[in-house]
């Protein structure tokens, strides 16, 4: 089917059609006709006025061509009458008839002159409405979103009708990628990647797709358009004088060519291509002005895109860096986690979770939120998540690690009211720091779960055989607020409890309110999942939609219990002759483990540990061994003074132990209870012997 503009060609003006001509003609007939079987004495000076208004009448209806056919038959008409038929007339009316005829025949054409150079006036202001009208509607369509490809798509679509059959924006691999393309001079074949291409209904449309790979040739109008940055028009008579379409697409089906290099900030982005069909006008200066204007606009934007990709990139890539790659293997839990980054519209945000390894097998689980999007959220997050896995190894109680986490926010805040000099702009941008998090640790001997939260929304837990619920945790002021204390809750959970960390992306889509996305997470946990990767996908593809505001944090752990298998607890008096029977009891456990390789290096472990206990604190002591992954020795007391590890000098005759069970284990650490202290030290298992086969 041929293409068929929405608007007429420019530089085409409208004419009545032949139907005009022929009635007028017809009307002339009829007067001749009239005239010939008139007799010499009725009426004839009144016939002859009659047979004048014709010329006129056409002049005002027809244009010049036509005009001079109807006067001319009219006037000869009237010659063959009045000089042939009508003998009865005097030769001095019939000069006058034949004188007035040949002036209405002068003042039509002049009318019809006139009546042309007028429609010629309206005709250029209708096409410098129409550019403006077009113009305006680049501005306001072109560039509604902030992604490349779909910029690119907004130009096409406004060119063709309008001002084109068939259009296509070229641009860099880099552009397409968020990066800046190589500066120019371009020279020699140049190749960039068809973004967009749209054409009126013709066979051509049905063979092009945007997304490949397009090379103009070294010399051609694209190329040197690309090369001086200007625009230039082309009349396409071979094949090889433009490049071929998508798909090896021929563009012979065009006779006018436009390429406009799309240029922003001095770089060169790419190219918009432009050809018009035999049926239009060609190209001609006021369209390459027209294209050029439209192809600055358009530049602009698809820079602008360009530019937030580039942010988003980064965001996204510094987010996901900050972020655990991959979540380690704990005795105590198991665990699967999901991160969605929002829309193109929104950016990355500040979400992140956690899973972090404590003392005595304990785990703990954080999800956390910093308000805002972007590389600042990102680099606030990444600094939010340091300063938690810090505070956790020093094994905070949660309610206290909020508490110190939360001063560290405020800390952040005043470094950005206070910039340093030259950075106080960019640091105004930046607003509040404000961020929310959720912080449980989970002991899997004891299975006691201890939890509080910043501003977060309530984890959810799923007990074996029955639905979801949220626990009760007190909530606390976001972070950053300051001067209210956080409270922390405990709950004793069975084995195989899910417990569900989030952020409000998750339950706050747009147009949901939270207490409906509460309900809508009960229900979407509830239903079981074979694993926890597949309830991970099942609640992501229930709650979030393809386009999301907001950035999603998910955390699903099953809790693992460590039972007398695996646990060995004893408690021993204030007296030092424990000592040894500590170191015997620990040497009977590991034989009852088969952990006979590490019997010497655990019985000096808790020599040394229980020995510092019974001298310096004074009380009961209990002395526990975990063996799972790893063989943990703990010994407890009711002290609360912290031990240090100092370099004893040559005569002290104390200040070894520590530096001992130090260079022995694999880590060691203590840990504060509101009835005391526990310090503990790690030692990795010996490796498992591999039965020797024939290869």
């Amino acid at each position: 089917m041929p293409s068929t503009p929405l608007y007429p060609p420019w530089g085409v003006t409208i004419r009545p059609s032949g139907s005009f001509a022929v009635l007028l003609l017809g009307v002339a007939l009829v007067s001749c006709v009239r005239l010939a079987l008139a007799a010499a004495g009725l009426q004839v000076m009144g016939l002859a006025e009659y047979s004048v208004l014709i010329p006129v009448v056409a002049s005002a209806l027809l244009p010049l061509r036509h005009t001079m056919i109807v006067g001319l038959f009219n006037l000869a008409a009237a010659i063959a009458v009045y000089g042939v038929l009508l003998q009865g007339i005097g030769h001095v009316s019939r000069i006058t008839v034949i004188t007035a005829l040949a002036a209405a025949l002068g003042i039509s054409l002049t009318v019809c002159h006139l009546r042309i150079a007028r429609e010629r006036r309206l005709g250029h202001l209708m096409i410098a409405r129409e550019r403006l009208t077009l113009l305006g509607e680049a501005s306001s369509r072109v560039g509604s979103t902030l992604n490349v490809a779909r910029t690119a798509e907004e130009l096409t679509e406004v060119a063709v009708h309008r001002f084109a059959d068939h259009a296509a924006v070229d641009l860099f691999a880099p552009v397409l990628q968020g990066e800046e393309p190589v500066p120019g001079p371009h020279t020699g074949p140049i190749t960039l990647h068809r973004t967009a291409w749209q054409s009126a209904p013709t066979p051509l449309a049905d063979r092009s797709w945007p997304g490949q790979a397009v090379t103009y040739r070294e010399g051609s109008v694209p190329a040197l358009s690309l090369m001086t940055g200007e625009a230039m028009t082309a009349s396409i008579t071979e094949a090889s004088d433009w490049p071929a379409g998508p798909d090896g697409a021929d563009p012979g089906a065009a006779h006018s060519a436009l390429a406009v290099p799309l240029r922003a900030r001095g770089v060169t982005l790419g190219a918009a291509l432009f050809t018009r069909s035999p049926g239009r006008e060609p190209f001609d200066a006021d369209d390459v002005l027209l294209a050029q204007e439209i192809g600055a606009r358009a530049a602009v934007c698809v820079d602008n895109a360009r530019c937030y990709t580039h942010e988003r990139n980064t965001s996204l890539a510094l987010q996901k860096s900050l972020l655990p790659r991959a979540t380690p293997k704990q005795p105590a839990v198991q665990a699967a986690t999901r991160y969605l980054p929002a829309d193109l519209q929104a950016g990355v945000g500040g979400d992140w979770y956690d899973v972090i390894p404590l003392s005595g097998a304990r785990v703990a689980l954080v999800v956390g939120d910093v308000v805002g999007h972007g590389i600042h959220a990102s680099a606030t997050m990444g600094r939010l998540r340091a300063a938690v896995r810090t505070l956790a190894d020093i094994d905070l109680p949660p309610d206290e690690l909020l508490t110190r986490l939360d001063d560290i926010v405020i800390r952040l805040q005043t470094e950005r009211d206070q910039p340093q000099q030259g950075a106080r702009d960019a640091a105004a941008d930046l607003g509040e720091v404000i961020a929310t998090c959720l912080y449980m640790t989970y002991d899997p001997v004891s299975r006691r779960c201890t939890a509080a939260r910043a501003g977060h929304p309530p984890p959810a837990v799923i007990r074996p055989g029955s639905d979801a619920d949220y626990l009760d945790i007190p909530t606390g002021p976001p972070l950053g607020v300051g001067g209210l204390p956080f409270e922390t809750a405990e709950v004793q959970l069975p084995e195989g409890s899910l417990l569900a960390l989030y952020t409000d992306g998750l339950i706050e889509p747009p147009g949901i309110g939270m207490d409906e996305g509460l309900e809508r997470l009960k229900k979407a946990l509830s239903e079981p999942m074979p694993s926890l990767e597949d309830m991970c996908e099942h609640v992501l593809t229930t709650l979030v939609d393809d386009r999301p505001r907001d950035d999603t944090a998910l955390l699903i752990a099953r809790t693992l219990e460590l039972d007398s298998r695996h646990t060995a607890a004893w408690d021993l008096s204030d007296g030092l002759a424990e000592v040894a029977r500590a170191r015997d009891l620990a040497s009977i456990k590991l034989a009852e483990w088969d952990l006979q390789e590490l019997t010497f290096t655990t019985e000096l472990i808790v020599s040394e540990l229980v020995t510092n206990a019974i001298r310096y604190s004074g009380g009961p002591v209990q002395l526990r061994l975990i063996r799972h992954d790893t063989l943990i020795c703990e010994v407890s007391d009711g002290h609360n003074t912290a031990p240090h590890l100092r370099q004893a000098r040559t005569f002290d005759e104390g200040g070894r132990g520590l530096f001992i069970v130090a260079q022995l284990a694999e880590h060691w650490g203590s840990q504060q209870r509101p009835d005391g202290k526990t310090i503990w030290a790690e030692l990795a298992l010996p490796p498992t012997p591999h039965p020797q086969g024939r290869v």
